[in-house]
C-alpha cells in the first residue's frame, strides 16, 4: 500500500505523484499549467521556464504519467497535426458503467486498428453514440440528443451563447475519463467525437463535419456541431 502524502498545494497524493514533484522543475511547470486556463503547449512551457524543449517534454511526460497533467491536440482550426498542449487534470472519476468500456478500447485499438488510432475509435464510438441516443429519452432535436447524451456521460455540456446563425458549439466543463486520456489521448478524444456523430446520425443529420477540439475554450473542450437540419433523402433514380 502506497503511503498519502501532501502535494504542493495541499492535496492528498499518492507515492508515484510525490516522486514526480520531486523536481523543482516539475513543480515550477505544473504550476504553470494549472495557472493557465487554455492549458499550455510544450513550447509555451519552455518559452516560461527557459529550458530546453526536450527537456520541457520529457517533465510534462513525466507528470501526465503521474496523473497530473493531461495532453490533447488542440489545432485551433489550423490545418495538419496540431502540438500537445497540456492542462491540469480534475479529480471527478470516469462514471463506473463506460469506464471499463473505454479502458477496454484503449486495450484493443493498438493491435486492431492497423492505421489511425483516433479514426478508428471513431468509428467503435459513433456506434457506441447511435446505442446511446436509441437508449435515451427522445428529444426533440439532435442538437438536444447530443447534448442529453454527453450529459449522461458526466461531461457537463453547455451551449455557448452568441454564435452565428446555425451554429452549434456546445463547451464541455468536465471530463470524467481525464485519466484515460492521459493514457492515449488521441484514441479517447477520437472516441467522444464518435459519439457525438453516432447521435447525429440517429437523428439523420450529416455527421461528418462535426468537430471535437479539445481545450478549444478556457477551461472546457469544445464540440461543434454542423447545422442541425436532417440530411436530404437521395433521389430515386
Amino acid at each position: 500500500m502506497e503511503t498519502q502524502r501532501k502535494g504542493p498545494d495541499g492535496e492528498t497524493i499518492n507515492t508515484h505523484r510525490y516522486r514526480a514533484l520531486g523536481s523543482d522543475s516539475r513543480v515550477e511547470i505544473l504550476g504553470l499549467v494549472r495557472a493557465a486556463s487554455g492549458g499550455l503547449t510544450a513550447a509555451d512551457v519552455a518559452a516560461h521556464t527557459g529550458q530546453h524543449l526536450s527537456t520541457t517534454r520529457t517533465h510534462l511526460d513525466r507528470l501526465v504519467d503521474a496523473g497530473l497533467l493531461v495532453k490533447a491536440r488542440a489545432s485551433g482550426g489550423a490545418p495538419g497535426r496540431p502540438a500537445w498542449r497540456y492542462r491540469a487534470t480534475a479529480a471527478d472519476p470516469a462514471p463506473a458503467p463506460y469506464r471499463s468500456l473505454a479502458a477496454a478500447l484503449l486495450d484493443h485499438l493498438p493491435a486492431a486498428s492497423g492505421g489511425d488510432v483516433r479514426e478508428a475509435a471513431a468509428r467503435v464510438g459513433q456506434d457506441w453514440g447511435r446505442q446511446l441516443a436509441t437508449a435515451g429519452p427522445p428529444q426533440p432535436g439532435p442538437v438536444e440528443a447530443v447534448t442529453a447524451v454527453l450529459g449522461g456521460l458526466g461531461f457537463d455540456p453547455d451551449r455557448a451563447p452568441g454564435q452565428p446563425q446555425g451554429a452549434v458549439e456546445l463547451h464541455l466543463r468536465t471530463c470524467p475519463f481525464l485519466e484515460l486520456v492521459g493514457q492515449n489521448p488521441d484514441a479517447m478524444c477520437g472516441l467522444h467525437l464518435g459519439v457525438v456523430r453516432g447521435v447525429l446520425a440517429h437523428h439523420g443529420v450529416g455527421a461528418d463535419d462535426a468537430v471535437l477540439e479539445p481545450f478549444g475554450a478556457a477551461h472546457a473542450c469544445v464540440v461543434r456541431l454542423p447545422g442541425s437540419s436532417p440530411a436530404p433523402a437521395a433521389e430515386a433514380g
